[in-house]
């Protein structure tokens, strides 16, 4: 299933999947580290999870939603922020180094998309995820979930944190 609703420049993509429901369980992933090693949730157990889904670290705005987010997590107890998009696992790590970005982890979910997929994410005309934010509580149930219905907006990181640190 698609749904429209991501606005990039004067086009309307097709989005794949329905959003995440608050209250759902979250979908389990198979997302590629930096070291080309698999992520799952399982891999996370036991802690709050801030998941920042970007379009690709090369632009401005997601260059500066993982900075933000790799800032406040330092700040956070129990909680891993993760930042996904479709990008290759070396263009993250290249960016992870060069930015000196370490309380981030960032995953890619370029070879299948299933990430994208399953979290209602995936631009499926460009390839790429729709700007998005999701915040898992221990359990793995979707606490707050965000989607940026204009590529190049930011999220609300206000409300993204505070749900966080409310649940750490």
């Amino acid at each position: 299933m698609t749904r429209k609703g991501l606005m990039v420049g004067d086009n309307e993509h097709q989005v794949q999947n329905d959003m995440l429901a608050i209250g759902s369980e979250a979908p389990d992933f198979a997302l590629i580290a930096n070291d080309l090693s698999s992520k799952s949730l399982a891999d996370y157990a036991g802690k709050v999870k801030v998941i920042s889904v970007i379009p690709s670290i090369d632009t401005g705005v997601c260059a500066d939603q993982t900075r933000r987010f790799n800032v406040e997590a330092a700040s956070l107890d129990d909680t891993v922020v993760l930042t996904v998009s479709a990008d290759m696992p070396f263009a993250l790590g290249r960016f992870c180094g060069a930015e000196g970005i370490d309380n981030t982890e960032t995953l890619s979910t370029q070879r299948d998309m299933a990430f994208a997929d399953d979290y209602g994410v995936h631009d499926t005309e460009w390839r790429i995820c729709q700007r998005a934010v999701f915040v898992l509580d221990r359990d793995n149930i979707v606490r707050h979930a965000e989607y940026v219905p204009i590529i190049g907006n930011e999220v609300d990181y206000g409300a993204a944190l505070a749900k966080a640190k409310g649940l750490a």
